[in-house]
């Protein structure tokens, strides 16, 4: 439970409003326990310094000034992670994660991007490569592209991405699937029995309201779980039967995702990997410290994560849930009280997989010398190394797919190795 130090680090080396299904003919590697594999993408920019403040640094409180997360045990203070990071107070879940060794901290880590567009950050951190526009495919499709065929997968749909729209990250060569939190009225039975008798002389169209429906089926019953506070388990059929019943949608989508992530993850013949992102990290203004908008945002994040974990049950065992960012934010406070685009960031690795209670840092500190280009936090670990380890141990895919096809040009990334429990 400590940070890595430089000299170990070196040495140690949806269809219309809901859903939309793609045919398939991939796969899911190995036997036995079947793992899953969550990507959540922080869009905007996380400050990696706030969310795990280096509160021993020499230099952190004058960088940071007014918001800088008090030392551990201080009021509004960091949880302490060791002698050096905490987590800010919002963290909660975080927190008990690290202390169940069921989370591993990155610091100072990033993609190959060292420019500071949030468009050409997102498309390095999704299509895997050293630069922005390279292709037009990312790296979670093309690791499902590379696994063997497995044939307990529906329809062979390895992934699903959940949001409003397929991110580059899962688009490829590897079928898919898709679903968005609707908020439009439910259809009454009526009409979608009239819309399948439509449907039911043509056998593509038929086939494809029908895995639709399944699909959203599979998103409602998580609402009704959690409105009932049970995980009834159900066929298809019976999610089916249940339609008619109201769906409380209300105003809160992220965590309606988070319930049909669980859902589809659990799924005996779902998909294995998910992806979705969670808005708003950009804190130009205005940013706050412990409190304030980033204290908001964060403690969303990790309520959304504790939910995760109960929803997923006993599948949250097998399970391993990285939460990443395009890039990190400066050092020092900007003339509105908030921080500008940067390059090094704080990444988190977390699931009943995973062999946590870490911090894995090569730290640069914080002194002017040690900036990047004299403002940023300077990135010491490239984020494909711990994608790498983690693809490569928990979902077996081989270092060649990784070096060639998955994360393109990249051997000299050697993946990150012990990050999963044994």
């Amino acid at each position: 439970m400590r940070a890595i130090k430089r000299r170990e680090f070196l040495s140690g080396a949806a269809l219309a409003a809901g859903s939309v299904l793609l045919t398939s003919r991939i796969a899911f590697a190995g036997s036995g326990t079947r793992p899953r594999f969550v990507f959540v993408i922080l869009r905007g920019a996380l400050d990696g310094l706030t969310a795990v403040p280096p509160y021993a640094d020499p230099s952190y409180a004058r960088l940071r000034g007014e918001v800088a997360i008090a030392v551990p045990g201080a009021p509004g203070g960091a949880f302490k992670l060791d002698g050096l990071f905490g987590l800010h107070p919002s963290l909660a879940f975080l927190n008990e994660s690290f202390a169940a060794q069921e989370l591993i901290v990155f610091h100072a880590m990033a993609s190959p991007y060292r420019e500071r567009s949030h468009f050409d950050g997102q498309d390095v951190l999704e299509n895997g490569c050293a630069r922005a526009q390279a292709v037009q495919t990312g790296w979670i499709n093309r690791a499902l592209a590379a696994l063997p065929p497995d044939r307990s997968a529906r329809r062979g749909e390895l992934g699903i991405a959940l949001g409003q729209n397929v991110p580059l990250v899962m688009r490829g060569p590897a079928p898919v699937a898709s679903w968005s939190p609707s908020h439009l009225a439910a259809l009454d039975e009526d009409t979608l029995q009239r819309i399948t008798d439509l449907y039911s002389t043509d056998p593509i169209l038929s086939q494809r309201l029908a895995d639709a429906l399944s699909t959203q089926s599979v998103a409602d019953a998580s609402q009704d779980e959690s409105m009932m506070g049970g995980a009834e388990e159900n066929s298809p059929a019976q999610l089916l039967a249940r339609r008619e019943q109201p769906k409380a949608r209300g105003g809160a989508p992220y965590k309606e995702v988070i319930h049909a992530t669980a859902s589809f993850l659990k799924s005996d013949d779902g998909p294995r990997v998910a992806v979705f992102d969670a808005m708003g990290w950009d804190t130009h203004a205005n940013e706050g410290g412990a409190q304030g908008q980033l204290a908001a945002r964060l403690a969303g994040l990790d309520a959304g994560l504790r939910t995760l974990k109960e929803d997923l049950g006993p599948v949250w065992r097998d399970t391993v849930v990285m939460i990443a960012t395009e890039f990190g934010r400066t050092a020092a406070v900007n003339g509105t009280r908030g921080t500008d685009h940067g390059t090094a960031a704080a990444a988190f690795l977390l699931g009943g997989a995973v062999h946590g209670g870490r911090v894995i840092a090569d730290w640069p500190g914080l002194s002017e010398r040690a900036l990047y280009q004299g403002r940023d936090l300077a990135p010491t670990m490239n984020m494909h190394s711990a994608l790498k380890g983690v693809l490569a141990d928990h979902l077996a895919v081989s270092t060649r797919a990784l070096d060639t096809s998955v994360f393109p040009d990249s051997a000299a990334a050697k993946p990150l190795q012990g990050l999963l429990r044994a």
